[in-house]
């Protein structure tokens, strides 16, 4: 037998009987051979490691736009977060531990530069549906891999467009996803907060704290265990309403006094002009962008173009691209 199939074995013998098994993938838009050595979901997990969109999210911002320390989470450190978060509950809830990570690897592929700072710009200067969510899903059909797309399995590519919103997973091992990216950005973000000055931990009600606890591995530990406990052996993914809510409180909290406060925000306006700016230039002049952006401009229209460019640039490339374009050099700072 090949490894393939000591792992296919293995997960009919081993998993919860609501597990997702790889051998019942719907498979893949473009069929390919069986890789003797992974299994399906392996595969993509390797591929979304090995692609251009997966390294350029350790330069895209998570909730601090352009901090000095580096120690701030990025969109990479976050998505390393939430794919750790994921297994550990798989693992526990023996479902899926490979689809999940996959997914969980995937799932924020297509998120803008300078966070959900990007992400409002594009709906403003390209269209109000735009989503990280469905931009990940076309990174990984229609932009990497020079066009031919990463050709995910279909499960991979339904956790990643369902990891957020009112929509759900066809599979627990997709609801597992969208709960870790929850449990995991609550927790970094406050962590973060904290080291911006901004938040103390004793600025959190007592009564959060006293359901969660006070430290970040033991907020991250109560809300794991209460998903495991309240979900063994079951065909859901919750946790206790007692956890949940006290989740939910801490979520509203963070956006009153993190998400929407004055230092985090100070930059954000620049960001989405800045992005604006971008945007209207390639518009005029996108012959400029990079050839896969080009190449898409004879099957679709210039502002879905160039909106997939502006979406794929890391904070860092936006703003040396801003300065190359409309800072002369005589201004620039030596």
């Amino acid at each position: 037998m090949t490894a393939n199939e000591i792992f296919l074995e293995r997960e009919k013998s081993f998993l919860s009987e609501h597990a997702f098994l790889t051998s019942n993938t719907r498979g893949r838009e473009k069929p390919c051979p069986p890789c003797p050595n992974r299994t399906e979901f392996q595969r993509d997990r390797d591929r979304i490691i090995h692609s251009k969109a997966f390294r350029r999210l350790m330069h895209k911002t998570q909730v601090f736009l352009s901090p000095e320390d580096e120690h701030f989470r990025t969109r990479m450190t976050h998505t390393l977060e939430v794919a750790q978060i994921a297994r550990i509950i798989s693992r526990a809830l023996r479902l899926n531990e490979d689809l999940c990570e996959a997914a969980a690897l995937g799932h924020d592929l297509g998120h803008t530069p300078f966070g959900h700072s990007g992400e409002s710009a594009m709906q403003k200067f390209y269209s109000p549906d735009f989503a990280h969510y469905k931009q990940s899903i076309r990174v990984v059909e229609k932009l990497e891999n020079d066009g031919e797309g990463l050709n995910l399995t279909w499960e991979v590519k339904d956790a990643i467009l369902n990891h957020t919103g009112s929509c759900e997973s066809a599979t627990l091992e997709g609801k597992i996803i969208k709960i870790a990216d929850r449990i995991a950005y609550i927790n970094h973000d406050i962590d973060d907060a904290c080291r911006a000055g901004i938040l103390c931990i004793e600025d959190i009600p007592l009564e959060i704290r006293k359901t969660l606890g006070d430290g970040h591995s033991k907020r991250i530990n109560t809300l794991v265990s209460s998903v495991i406990s309240e979900s063994w052996d079951k065909p859901y993914i919750k946790m206790s309403d007692e956890i949940g809510e006290a989740m939910m409180e801490l979520r509203a909290f963070l956006f009153k006094n993190v998400y929407t406060n004055k230092m985090v925000k100070g930059e954000e306006e620049k960001a989405i002009d800045m992005l604006g700016t971008l945007f209207a230039y390639f518009v005029k002049n996108p012959q400029e962008m990079p050839p896969i952006f080009v190449k898409n401009l004879d099957s679709e229209p210039v502002e879905r173009c160039v909106c997939d460019y502006i979406s794929s640039m890391t904070d860092r490339y936006a703003v040396d691209l801003f300065r190359e374009l409309y800072v002369p050099n005589s201004w620039r700072r030596r």
